[in-house]
């Protein structure tokens, strides 16, 4: 009985420490890459690649040393290779981004929900490969991405550099390090629980399915570059 006992506690163990389920990493890959984007002021591509390295991320820990191993590692160098270097120093300087999982009582947590409450509201549309993406970049060569950067930074005029220049590394000069305190938990005060009824749970019903190709993935107010 008592062998039993121990054999069950262990597979409660294994099942809860499991990799996680696809619908799952792609529900909280898509929040944290939508919240990335905002605070880093990701462009439509940067957002996009972000969010298949969240995902690949999310897919491939499965216990507690996962969290910070060899996968988290990789998820830093891929993103190393298509933040821009202003966007990584605050990325890493940002722990509910550059640490987002931790491994409590027997289940995985999300530290961006401790700034962003509210489960269901979102900055942007969906990313261009929220559909078609299933993950495994990160299986690939470690330079995937280099090469993704070289082909983006000449078609999109160089954006690492643009971006720099643009916006500069004093932005915490110019915004001042009292932006968390501006912007940070007071955000659902000054926005209201109301928002649900003033946007309406039925917004895809009420814009369609297709207002992603319609509108470039942005949505209406979006101040995301594209």
């Amino acid at each position: 009985m008592k062998k039993m006992i121990i054999l069950a506690m262990m597979m409660t163990i294994a099942i809860s420490a499991s990799a996680m389920r696809y619908s799952e990493a792609r529900s909280e890959a898509l929040f944290l890459s939508d919240k990335m984007a905002y605070e880093l002021g990701l462009n439509s591509q940067q957002y996009a690649a972000v969010y298949e390295i969240n995902l690949d991320y999310l897919m491939s820990i499965g216990d507690r040393r996962d969290a910070f191993g060899s996968w988290w590692k990789r998820r830093n160098a891929d993103l190393r290779y298509v933040l821009s270097p202003w966007q990584y120093d605050r990325y890493i300087r940002l722990s509910y981004f550059y640490r987002p999982v931790a491994w409590h009582k027997g289940t995985w947590t999300f530290h961006i929900y401790n700034r962003y409450s509210h489960r269901d509201r979102y900055f942007f549309a969906r990313p261009s490969v929220y559909v078609s993406y299933k993950g495994g970049n990160n299986r690939r060569p470690r330079d995937f991405y280099a090469t993704w950067a070289q082909k983006h930074r000449h078609h999109d005029n160089g954006w690492h550099k643009g971006w720099d220049k643009k916006h500069g590394k004093d932005w915490d000069k110019r915004h001042g390090k009292d932006w968390d305190k501006r912007h940070g938990k007071d955000w659902d005060k000054k926005h209201g629980k109301d928002w649900d009824k003033k946007h309406g749970k039925d917004w895809d019903k009420r814009h369609g399915k297709d207002w992603d190709r319609r509108h470039d993935g942005r949505r209406p107010g979006s101040n995301r570059p594209r």
